[in-house]
Parts: structure tokens; C-alpha cells; sequence
């Protein structure tokens, strides 16, 4: 039997190695596309698509549930977006507390826990960071997405060098015409970015929302972090809610500034008749002085980098040893909510969450997956 040379022999292993990390890699890249299951409470009574009000979404990676919890009660309505950047976690995971736990008494609430659906679909590059982490239930662990600040480049490319936002004309850094949160009010003939601020608003429109809350996380360096940005019109709202907060949480209310263009407290209250917010909260893996970007440090928020950076007065937020957990985060978020329901007092009525919804001190407690669905 004649030998088989050598180099035949290593190139067929070779090409069975290339063909194995292909097909691995292919296997890796597709998963991003895979949603985690969101398990609807008893308090959801009516599951939407953005295309019911936008139908030009319909079966692209732009559309996105709306989650209704209608209380049979007549009143008032808030919408919540979560996942307007999905590299903010406190936003998405307080949106799906809300779907999976809340029964609204009064009035009705939509959800949107992937705002930008697209963007939970890949991660931002050269950051090294994790596509998923994990929570802890009471029976079980269940894992949630971990995205990009920004639209998905297969959704939207290629980015110009100057983005143009088109309702005002202001000109921003071509990296923001794949931000959500800069292309606000939206427009039919625009971006793929652009349509989906588009759907978001036509649904404030036709729903007559009443107000509109939209949950961010912000380094701990950066300025406007542990706040509220509320449009002019919303600000004596955001600052009665302070009067609720309980004593040991510190929130600072800014007003939305005239011109600076795109963000949901400013377009939405000048182009809608809601009542428009942002809420910020501190996140240990998106800002610059941490170290390796990991489930845990999502998670947790522990970074021996951001403490030394505190010690040395780099941060603008207390950071301790105990770091700033996911779980922290979200019972910033929650109480606030709670708080702007329980102090709106619009012509339109009254809206309450529920007599259920946890304080700040038993999410502290219990920790944020307790008020998660268990895994199926």
C-alpha cells in the first residue's frame, strides 16, 4: 500500500481544524441572535409587537415585544423602555422585574425591555465583553443577554463620519447614528435606528401615554449618574417623586438641556405630549477604569480598579468593597418608578403599580432575582 506523504496528511488535519473553528465560530455568532425567555406575571394582560404601530418593523431585528399590564382601572399610562443600550443591565432587568412581577391597580403600563432589540444582538467591539451573565432565582439560575451600546452593523452600515440628527439639524459624532438614544423623534425615510425611535413614538402618540421613563446606567465617573434627566415639562414630577425615595438614596434631578438633540427627555417631551425621563445608575462595567469586563463584574459590580479610583477621589458615585451590584441598580430603578406613579396627578387620572411592588430595602434584601420568574 503506498504511504501517504506527509503533507498531505497535515494539510488534511489542518483543513479539518479550520473547518471545526468555522463551524464553532458560526455556532457562537448565531447564538447572539438567541433571545432569553421573558415569563409574562399575572399582571400582563396583552403581549404587542412595535410593528402593531409601526407595521415597516414587522420581521426585522427591530422589532421588539410591548408588554401591556393593564389593570382593568381607568387612568393613567407610563411606558418603560429598557434596553435602549443593552451594555446597561439595570435597564432590561428592571423592565423584566416589571413584566414577570407587577399588577398594576390602577392605569396601565407598557413595557419595552428591548428597546433596541438589535443591539442585544452582538457586543460592542474591542471591549471583550461577556454575551451573557447570570441571575439567581429561587429555584434556579437564568441567564439574560449582555449587548452593544449600539445598533447592530448588520442591521445598519456603514456609519457616516458626521450624523446629521434630522429633526434639529444638530451634528454629532458619525459613532452616534447607530444610538437609539440619539435619534429620537424618528422618521419613516431615515435610518434603520431611526425607524425604530419612529415605532417608539408613534406608540407614545396613539396610546396618549401619559409618561415616559427610559432606564439608563452611566460609568461611575461620569457626572450625571445616581439621576433623573427630565424634560421641562416633567421636572416638578421628578422632584415630588424625591419627596418618596427613601432617605438613604441619594438622586440628583437634572433638566433635559434644550440643545442637546436625539434622547428620549428631550424629543419625546417636545414631540409627544408625555411626560419624558431618563433615569441613570451607576455601572462598574461600562465605564473606563475597571478592569476585565465579566459576568461577575456585571453582576456584582466589584472592581479592585474602580476602588482604587475611588480612594483617589476618581469617582463620582460612593464605591466600597461591596462594589455596586446589578441588584443595587435596579432598586434604584424600581423605587423611582414606584414613586413617579404614586406622585403623578395628571387630568388623566392616577396610575399605581401595586401593592406588591417591593421597597428599596427588600430588593437590598432579597436581591433582585427573587422578583424574577423562576426558570422554566
Amino acid at each position: 500500500m503506498k504511504k501517504i506523504p506527509k503533507h498531505i496528511i497535515s494539510a488534511f488535519i489542518i483543513t479539518l481544524v479550520v473547518i471545526a473553528l468555522v463551524v464553532y465560530l458560526g455556532r457562537v455568532f448565531s447564538s447572539q441572535k438567541e433571545a432569553e425567555p421573558i415569563y409574562p406575571g399575572p399582571g400582563v394582560t396583552d403581549v404587542k409587537m412595535l410593528s402593531y404601530w409601526y407595521p415597516e418593523l414587522e420581521g426585522t431585528n427591530g422589532d421588539t415585544e410591548v408588554y401591556i399590564l393593564d389593570s382593568g382601572v381607568e387612568g393613567a399610562s407610563m411606558l418603560v423602555l429598557g434596553g435602549t443600550h443593552p451594555n446597561e443591565p439595570s435597564g432590561f432587568i428592571s423592565a423584566v422585574m416589571l413584566i414577570e412581577w407587577c399588577e398594576p391597580e390602577e392605569g396601565k403600563l407598557y413595557v419595552i425591555p428591548r428597546a433596541n432589540n438589535s443591539a442585544f444582538t452582538c457586543t460592542d467591539p474591542l471591549e471583550a465583553a461577556p454575551t451573557r451573565f447570570y441571575i439567581e432565582t429561587g429555584n434556579g439560575e437564568r441567564w439574560f443577554r449582555f449587548g452593544s451600546r449600539a445598533t447592530n452593523p448588520i442591521d445598519q452600515w456603514p456609519d457616516s463620519e458626521i450624523y446629521v440628527h434630522a429633526a434639529s439639524g444638530q451634528k454629532l459624532s458619525g459613532s452616534e447614528v447607530r444610538n437609539l438614544n440619539r435619534a429620537y423623534p424618528g422618521r419613516t425615510d431615515g435610518t434603520f435606528t431611526e425607524k425604530i425611535t419612529y415605532g417608539i413614538t408613534k406608540l407614545i402618540e396613539d396610546e396618549k401615554i401619559s409618561m415616559t421613563v427610559d432606564l439608563h446606567e452611566a460609568s461611575p465617573e461620569y457626572t450625571t449618574v445616581n439621576a433623573i434627566v427630565a424634560h421641562e415639562d416633567a421636572v416638578g414630577l421628578a422632584n415630588m417623586m424625591l419627596w418618596m425615595v427613601e432617605e438613604d438614596l441619594t438622586i440628583s434631578v437634572e433638566q433635559s438641556p434644550k440643545n442637546l438633540h436625539g434622547l428620549t427627555h428631550r424629543e419625546l417631551g417636545d414631540y409627544t405630549d408625555t411626560l419624558a425621563m431618563l433615569m441613570e445608575t451607576a455601572n462598574p462595567s461600562q465605564g473606563r477604569l475597571h478592569g476585565r469586563i465579566d459576568a461577575d463584574l456585571v453582576v456584582t459590580g466589584k472592581d479592585k480598579f474602580y476602588l482604587r479610583a475611588s480612594e483617589h477621589g476618581a469617582v463620582t458615585v460612593p464605591y466600597t468593597e461591596d462594589g455596586i451590584s446589578l441588584t443595587e441598580r435596579c432598586a434604584r430603578h424600581i423605587t423611582c418608578l414606584i414613586g413617579l406613579c404614586d406622585m403623578y396627578d395628571g387630568d388623566d387620572g392616577f396610575i399605581s403599580l401595586g401593592w406588591d411592588m417591593p421597597t428599596y430595602g427588600e430588593i437590598i434584601e432579597n436581591g433582585i432575582g427573587y422578583y424574577l420568574a423562576d426558570p422554566e
